[in-house]
């Protein structure tokens, strides 16, 4: 549809809906001529601006309450006219601004919003913003002339109570774009008026009135209303740094002389003037420095990205535009820039870092802007323990940020700084305070190790052991940021200076010790650029060289003897004590005592210190071995065997640490494996242990380092180890009621790595032994079958042909074990026999000791002893002989805990000593563990689910477990078999303890392979499920005491072995 561009025409057009509408103001006259003014073109329509206006306006003028409905179609209408047209006249301009403002203002109070509805509050205020934006520039500059402020003040706080009070947050928006259109910085697409040098200081004067309440309000919106929306927040901050530009510009402030400023001679008009001298500055300044700092402190940790960016373009635009002015708020905004270089989201830490570059490379504000970081740094950090004392881990996270984010601005001036005493002490104080450990877990102490075997080629790090373990914060995040600014303090800091001090703290008291070993393994980290971001400032580098020679010292101390060898456990505690009291007349007391043996050994605190800082010294050796890389292989001699010690520490975590220490030295050093390092250094290793041994008093952990060494090595270490073996034999023989213990720890690894070797397997024959030995074997058959055909013919075998058949088969047997040139092969004997032979031969005399703890590690040594001697019977039926009376001790032991262990021994020997052990096992262990069986069987056939924890139910269990694999091993004879079976009987009843009847149930499964008929016989007799006819009528009918009975308790499990 064309459009009507004429004014006369256009003119007689309106003019029917305008004078209907004056006379009768509904809804539908207003929608009549809100069409027909979208028929007229623009240049048309601004010529009959104020004729089109007129009627809507006198609609607004219409005293007593509107229709809500009508006053909106009037606002629809009035902002599509003052969209297509401006305002070129003062009155029309000031009628229409009152006229808006009072459509939502209270009656009685202009300044306050009335009871409209969020609908019309908001097409009010789209109508003020696009009447404002409408305005020529010099009749919209007399809205800010002095006699303009009552009515400019109570637009500005109507529009300050929607933004506060308002919830809809379309109405809040629309009002901030107000405001903004006010102060001539909006922000749209629109043309806008750029006004002179006069004008504006004019503007700045007006709205400096109103900066109080204006500050006032948006700093409540952007800090006490969260659920506000980011959006909301976002352009209440645009605003405020908006108005605070117009207000406390530098170019404003600075040339106010040269402006002409017309005299204001109304009294009181002059009171609501403000005249911005350098007073009213300087107290403006410090009191707007309170605000932006609770502004900055809300909102730089804020959830939304967008809010965070727009804080970093407050603080840009207010140090670029308004610098002198705010200098009281200086260091706040550079703090806020500072705290976003960290920030999460890219595009606030790319704008943030900009802006810090740009103002470090002004030539007239680089000095002050370098004072300004140092001054910010010292303050944060005099403050952060009491921010870390009192914050959430949100918080918390932010500051630390901040604090790094200083230290990556300052860059090399970071050494500068540090130079200060004052600041180094200042920053490692808050670096100790920040760090303090939790000591409270007593699980530190109780979690006791296990033999782990290292990844190799893993990756492994210990900071995941020691996250959850802070005493002021408990997020990851947190730890990783306070590693960082360890690292920028290493990268950037004079390395020599840093290492002095924290070495001073280390040794100053057990409370800094800790901490001060975190900031020296991250600080030498850092030096050598180790895991840091490549966007770093550059720095001189450091040689490997140097970094050797600073951490050469600090191994020195951390493993020197004071601050190694501390008590981990309540056991190593009193074992502690008790060597210390013994010496105490031999040594000599030390002027610089260790602080932490003057505390209470028995302490979890204590003792869960100790544990920490070996656990974070073992850290500081991986991540120092990292450093130098190769570089390391000289520091190999001094390290390996302390970290090799605390590798078969007792406790968990030292041990973890211990193992992850030996991945990274591996991975720096070049070694593929474990083993492989230890190999490699095996010499000395085994030196040191083999001296240390002869020196109990004074090196109690040789042992242990030994048994960590066997365990993480190969068998090619074995044949070393021969000599080392038999040092720790003779340590036990001349030592054996003080050492007993910690030498049978390292018997038990010895064993346990042997076998795990694969020592204890047997060799495969090949096909022609395979052979002969069938041959010989079916000849003994044919023999054997032979003299009982006689014997049952009458045949009497002469005495002399059964000796003659004896001394060929022994002659038979000897010829075996000797070997083509006539030696016998069991001369000599492989290495790792020879160590079980005397480990056995040591451990039969401990199973007597009074220990309870000592008889069960000395009944495990002997199990794996049996099982890497299995192929070696000679040298094995002697030693088991020796052991059999004292192991029949133990069957009847006192302790419940020893009979399940030594009869679990038993069945080992059983598997491999069958014959030899079949009569005497038969005379006396068979019938006592038939007669404990039966004699238990009612107990557990009538006890509740609670007799599953008490300790008779696990010997029960354990017999069950191992009786029918040894009674098939030793091959029983018939007579023991009907005693077992009979003992195991009630077992089978569904009465008894699921897992007892399922033991059972294999004891008679594996009887049944033995003697099945026998078994068979039994089980019918006490159930017998089925029926069995004769096959013969001459046949006598099967009768069983079991047949034709009712199912019973036993008919589930007897019925389930009969199928099978």
């Amino acid at each position: 549809m064309a459009l009507i561009d004429s004014p006369k025409v256009a003119f007689a057009f309106l003019r029917p809906s305008c004078v209907i509408l004056t006379r009768e103001p509904t809804v539908a006259n207003v929608e009549v001529l809100n069409n027909c003014l979208h028929t007229i073109s623009d240049g048309a329509l601004q010529q009959l601006q104020d004729y089109v206006l007129f009627p809507l306006r006198f609609v607004l003028k219409i005293p007593g309450p509107k229709q809500e409905g009508l006053v909106l179609a009037v606002m629809d209408t009035m902002h599509y006219v003052l969209e297509k047209t401006s305002v070129r006249n003062w009155e029309s301009l000031y009628s229409i601004f009152s006229e808006l403002c009072l459509c939502i203002s209270c009656p009685n109070d202009p300044g306050k919003p009335g009871s409209a509805s969020e609908e019309l509050k908001l097409s009010v205020l789209k109508c003020l913003d696009v009447l404002l934006h409408a305005a020529y520039g010099d009749v919209v500059f007399k809205l800010y002339e002095p006699s303009m402020l009552p009515t400019l003040g109570a637009a500005i706080s109507l529009i300050l109570a929607l933004i506060e009070e308002e919830r809809a947050r379309e109405v809040q928006i629309a009002a901030l774009n107000c405001l903004q259109a006010l102060a001539f910085q909006c922000d749209c697409y629109q043309d806008h008026v750029i006004p002179n040098q006069d004008e504006s200081y004019a503007l700045g004067n007006a709205l400096a009135s109103f900066l109080p309440g204006l500050t006032q309000t948006l700093s409540q919106v952007i800090c006490h209303n969260v659920a506000r929306g980011h959006t909301v927040v976002m352009r209440a901050l645009r605003v405020l740094y908006k108005m605070l530009s117009v207000v406390m510009d530098d170019d404003q402030l600075l040339n106010k002389e040269t402006v002409k400023v017309a005299p204001i001679h109304h009294e009181k008009l002059s009171e609501l003037a403000i005249e911005r001298s350098s007073d009213w500055t300087k107290i403006t300044s410090q009191r707007l420095s309170v605000v932006l700092q609770k502004i900055i402190s809300c909102t730089s940790a804020h959830q939304h990205w967008r809010v965070r960016l727009e804080l970093v373009s407050l603080s840009e635009y207010l140090l670029t535009k308004c610098s002198t002015s705010l200098g009281e708020c200086t260091g706040s905004l550079i703090g806020a820039l500072v705290g976003a270089v960290n920030d999460d989201d890219a595009s606030v830490r790319e704008k943030s870092s900009r802006v810090l570059k740009y103002l470090s490379s002004q030539a007239t504000r680089c000095h002050a802007f370098t004072d300004i970081l140092s001054e910010n740094l010292h303050v944060l950090s005099s403050s952060l323990p009491q921010l870390m004392s009192t914050s959430d881990d949100h918080h918390k996270f932010f500051v630390l940020n901040m604090f790094l984010g200083y230290m990556k601005v300052l860059g090399s001036q970071v050494e500068v700084m540090l130079n200060s005493a004052v600041h180094l002490k200042r920053i490692s104080k808050a670096l100790m305070h920040v760090l303090e450990m939790d000591m409270t877990d007593v699980r530190m102490v109780e979690e006791r190790s296990f033999p782990i075997l290292v990844q190799d080629g893993s990756e492994t790090h210990n900071s995941h052991i020691l996250k959850t373990h802070f005493l002021y914060f408990t997020d990851d995040k947190i730890y990783l940021v306070l590693r960082e600014i360890c690292q920028m303090l290493g990268y950037y800091g004079n390395l020599n200076l840093l290492v002095d001090h924290f070495m001073d703290l280390y040794r100053e008291s057990s409370a800094y010790r800790k901490q001060s070993i975190l900031v020296l393994n991250e600080v030498l980290a850092g030096a050598a650029g180790f895991d840091m971001e490549s966007d770093q400032k550059p720095r001189p580098a450091v040689s490997h060289l140097d970094l050797k020679s600073v951490i050469s010292p600090v191994i020195e101390e951390y493993i020197s003897t004071d601050n190694w060898h501390l008590p981990t456990s309540y056991e190593h505690s009193f074992h502690l004590d008790q060597e210390n009291h013994g010496q105490a007349h031999l040594l000599a007391i030390s002027k610089n005592l260790n602080e932490d043996s003057m505390a209470p050994v028995g302490d979890v605190k204590h003792l869960n210190s100790n544990i920490w800082q070996i656990c974070l010294q073992l850290e500081g050796i991986g991540i120092f071995s990292k450093v130098i890389g190769l570089n390391f292989h000289p520091l190999l001699m001094m390290v390996l065997y302390s970290v090799l010690e605390k590798v078969g520490d007792k406790s968990s975590l030292v041990s973890q640490s211990a193992v992850c220490t030996m991945s990274d030295i591996c991975q720096a050093c070049g070694y593929v494996s474990t083993s492989e390092l230890i190999n490699s250094n095996a010499d000395y290793l085994l030196n040191d242990i083999s001296l240390n041994l002869g020196r109990p008093s004074f090196q109690p952990h040789a042992p242990r380092v030994f048994a960590a060494m066997v365990t993480h090595s190969d068998d090619t270490l074995l044949p070393l180890v021969m000599d080392v073996v038999q040092d720790v034999l003779t340590s036990l023989d001349l030592n054996h009621d003080q050492r007993a213990s910690e030498v049978c720890e390292v018997l038990h690894s010895v064993m346990k790595a042997i076998v795990t070797l694969g020592f204890s397997s047997k060799k495969q024959p090949n096909s022609l032994e395979t052979k002969s030995k069938d041959l010989l074997d079916a000849r003994k058959f044919l023999l054997d079958y032979s003299r009982q055909v006689k014997l049952a013919e009458g045949i009497i075998i002469s005495q002399k042909d059964q000796d003659d058949q004896e001394i060929s088969s022994v002659a038979e047997d000897h010829a075996e074990s000797i070997d083509s040139d006539g030696v016998s092969m069991d001369t000599v004997l492989p290495p790792h026999i020879t160590i079980a032979k005397d480990v056995m031969e040591r451990c039969i005399h401990l199973l007597s000791m009074s220990s309870s703890r000592l008889r069960l590690k000395v009944l495990h040594i002997l199990k794996l002893c049996v099982h890497v001697m299995c192929e070696f019977k000679d040298h094995l039926f002697p030693i088991v002989h020796r052991c059999w009376p004292v192991l029949q001790q133990r069957l009847n032991d006192e302790d419940p805990f020893i009979i399940p262990q030594a009869f679990k021994l038993l069945c080992t020997m059983g598997e491999v000593c069958t014959d030899f052990l079949k009569k005497r096992a038969s005379k006396t262990v068979i019938p006592k563990i038939a007669a404990y069986l039966t004699k238990q069987a009612q107990t557990s056939a009538k006890a509740g689910p609670n007799y599953t924890q008490s300790l008779n139910y696990k010997l029960q269990l354990a017999y069950l477990q191992g009786l029918g694999p040894l009674c098939v091993s030793l091959d029983l004879d018939e007579s023991d078999v009907d005693m077992v079976s009979e003992a195991c009987l009630p077992y089978l009843s569904d009465q008894q303890p699921p897992k007892l009847q399922e033991a059972c149930c294999s004891v008679f499964q594996c009887l049944i392979n033995k003697d099945p008929d026998v078994i068979w016989f039994t089980l019918c007799e006490q159930f017998c499920p089925y029926i069995y006819q004769p096959l013969h009528r001459d046949l006598m009918p099967v009768k069983l005491c079991g047949m034709g009975q009712p199912e019973n308790e036993y008919t589930h499990n007897i019925g389930k072995l009969l199928k099978d």
